[in-house]
């Protein structure tokens, strides 16, 4: 059995970019150059579906690693990808843009950390099948992560129906949040204020999407101050966020680039609990569709 070697944990993300800054986490990042770096826009619109979603992701690639960050569609300047081709990673993780600043991190850390389990992760099996598919099996994956009895209620940031559908399958409630608002598949209405929605929710699931806006440190604060699960789903930031297991952070599940939605093959997702107790086996179900906002 391999070892696991626990990664180096941090109370708060300003804590984890200033130790990346400082090569704390490894090499000295002003040593390091991001050789390619791209913009990846998608549009989808299921058959059968009232609704269709957009997804914009800034990516950032560090010798064989691949950092990542979700933005609102069209909020990135056309100057960005430009701006961080060939740059180090250290000026980047001062950019005034924050996506910049997440992606770099997510590369510099996928660098010194990769998804192995000799880091902590459990790799978990995504099939081939068409997106909608592919959306249920990771939902399933993402929601074994949550330990609560059915009737409990579960704050959803970032509304991915797939993940809302794997939640009622368990019999578990939820409050769906994303800051556009709207309605789900099933009409529910889709809250814009996560804080405002978290004291009547027994556990969190939130997008890694909350690193590139903000929104990230009240949720882990709130986790961590009332001792309730949190569990991140995230291509978004997939190499920072098991950085706080134990800081408020109890699982996450890790997609880094490429993501399920961009080809009908097989994947790899990575999973990092708290502890190493194995997840119950998934057995994929057919697909379901999202709206916007979160990782999809």
């Amino acid at each position: 059995m391999t070892a696991v070697v626990p990664i180096t944990r941090a109370a708060t993300y300003e804590e984890l970019l200033q130790g990346a800054r400082a090569g704390e986490l490894g090499p000295d990042p002003r040593g390091l150059r991001i050789a390619v770096a791209f913009v990846t826009r998608q549009a989808v619109r299921h058959d059968g579906r009232g609704t269709g979603y957009r997804n914009e992701v800034l990516s950032l690639r560090l010798a064989g690693a691949v950092g990542s960050c979700a933005v609102e569609p069209g909020g990135l300047p056309e100057a960005a990808v430009d701006d961080c081709a060939g740059a180090d990673v250290a000026r980047l993780l001062d950019h005034p843009l924050l996506p910049v600043r997440v992606a770099a991190l997510d590369a510099y850390l996928m660098h010194v950390t990769p998804h192995m389990p000799a880091n902590g992760a459990l790799p978990f099996p995504l099939p081939a099948g068409t997106s909608l598919e592919k959306s249920r099996a990771r939902a399933r994956a993402v929601v074994e992560l949550i330990d609560l009895p059915a009737g409990a209620t579960v704050l959803v940031v970032g509304v991915v129906n797939s993940l809302l559908e794997a939640l009622r399958s368990r019999g578990l409630g939820y409050v769906a949040c994303d800051l556009k608002g709207g309605v789900t598949e099933w009409g529910e209405e889709v809250v814009a204020d996560a804080l405002g929605a978290v004291d009547r929710c027994d556990a969190l699931l939130v997008s890694g999407m909350t690193l590139g806006n903000s929104t990230f440190e009240p949720l882990r604060r709130h986790a961590l101050a009332h001792g309730k699960q949190l569990v991140m789903f995230a291509q978004t930031g997939s190499a920072v966020l098991p950085r706080f297991l134990g800081q408020g952070v109890s699982a996450v599940c890790a997609e880094p680039y490429p993501f399920f939605w961009l080809d009908a093959g097989p994947g790899t997702l990575h999973r990092y609990r708290l502890d190493d107790r194995p997840g119950p086996p998934t057995t994929p179900v057919p697909g379901s569709d999202t709206v916007s906002g979160g990782s999809r």
